[in-house]
């Protein structure tokens, strides 16, 4: 367990670098957001592409893989959902506090983090946890805020879900390189060094930025915030490894990563959702800032127990 925490403290120590640039504002909310920018859109984008040109579609879309984990995170959403009512939430602000208990860092953190530690065959698994969190959570976020606010789903809330799908470079970068696969051609050598120098800026670029980003976030309502860092960090795992090694039945290499993956702490993007509608938004702060401090022991813990599946 000591040599796990030990591979993943390097991570977490370009975390707290970028969290002391950005504390000590030389770094500044600019400079973060352009260099967030940077990650977002091109770093990260290519290496999707460059994993995905290497992956074919049946590799990364499993059945029963995406039922145990869309089957695991439903329980926490639907716990962490109806904690939040009971103590009186509005209904937006208990989607909000949900969506912070089952989607984690897996574009800026994850990918980086889990590749190099168990292996690129890591990649397949990982992506499909992405997916799944962007395009059903994320849809169903922005089709419960906007559904309760008018009352009603009207059909012009598809279109925005649609475009937002669309404009995202990470899925836009997966669907490009699937179809690049599914077309059995070589990516062209130049291209390829080009995918891999630009991509290799990805995970420290990725992780500075998180670290950066955390900087300008407070700790206000902490018991909250303290809830679903539980949520996310700990019962998120759980419930998922109970879907996929004791329901589904789903490899367990594949499984390993799922768990893995589902024990990262809350993703920025949540923020960003929280800030755009007006719900909440510093109590998803807190719980970004929470989860990720202690994401340096969890993750290495959920890591270790994971490590004998593969």
């Amino acid at each position: 367990m000591a040599a796990i925490f030990l591979s993943t403290l390097p991570f977490f120590m370009v975390i707290a670098a970028g969290y002391g640039a950005g504390r000590s504002g030389f770094f500044t909310p600019e400079a973060t957001a352009w260099l967030t920018k940077f990650v977002f859109y091109f770093a990260l984008s290519a290496m999707l592409l460059r994993f995905s040109a290497n992956l074919s579609l049946r590799e990364i879309f499993e059945p029963s893989f995406v039922l145990a984990y869309l089957c695991g995170s439903a329980v926490v959403y639907g716990l962490a959902t109806a904690v939040s009512l009971v103590r009186g939430a509005r209904a937006e602000e208990a989607a909000i506090e949900a969506q912070c208990a089952v989607v984690g860092n897996v574009g800026f953190l994850g990918i980086p983090m889990l590749a190099m530690l168990m292996g690129e065959a890591a990649i397949a698994a990982v992506m499909m946890v992405l997916a799944v969190d962007l395009i059903v959570f994320g849809a169903l976020i922005v089709i419960v805020i906007t559904g309760t606010r008018d009352g009603r789903m009207r059909p012009a809330v598809l279109g925005t879900v649609g475009l937002g799908l669309l404009r995202n470079p990470m899925i836009v970068s997966i669907v490009l390189g699937l179809a690049w696969s599914g077309l059995q051609l070589p990516i062209p050598g130049p291209v390829n060094e080009f995918l891999i120098i630009l991509g290799g800026a990805a995970t420290p670029g990725a992780l500075f930025a998180i670290g950066a980003s955390l900087a300008g976030k407070s700790a206000e309502r902490p018991y909250v915030a303290t809830w679903l860092s539980l949520c996310k960090l700990v019962l998120h795992p759980a419930a998922v490894a109970v879907a996929a090694l004791l329901i589904f039945d789903v490899d367990p290499y594949s499984a390993a990563v799922m768990i893995a993956a589902a024990s990262l702490p809350v993703a920025g993007n949540v923020y960003m959702l929280a800030q755009h509608y007006g719900v909440a938004p510093q109590r998803v702060s807190a719980s970004i800032l929470i989860s990720t401090v202690l994401a340096a022991v969890t993750v290495s813990l959920v890591i270790g127990w994971v490590q004998p599946l593969y």
